[in-house]
């Protein structure tokens, strides 16, 4: 797990909330990496296993690792 080993790796989530009621959680740097969950937090948890597993398998293929992302948030 050399991605892991080098440091924290960061993607934005979006999260949304289906007609049913349950949390959808996207990747949108990692095309293809859903989750959901019944509660925004179990949503978060899901996702969060996906991107691992997304993220080794992109190891173990060869594949290169989407580059985390960097932002500010500037308040006005």
């Amino acid at each position: 797990m050399a991605w892991r080993q080098e440091r924290r790796m960061r993607y934005r989530v979006l999260i949304q909330q289906d007609e049913d009621g349950i949390y959808v959680a996207e990747v949108p740097s990692l095309p293809g990496c859903i989750s959901q969950g019944r509660s925004r937090e179990e949503a978060v948890a899901n996702v969060r296993e996906a991107m691992a597993a997304y993220l080794q398998s992109l190891e173990d293929h060869g594949d290169p690792i989407p580059p985390p992302i960097s932002e500010e948030i500037v308040e006005l």
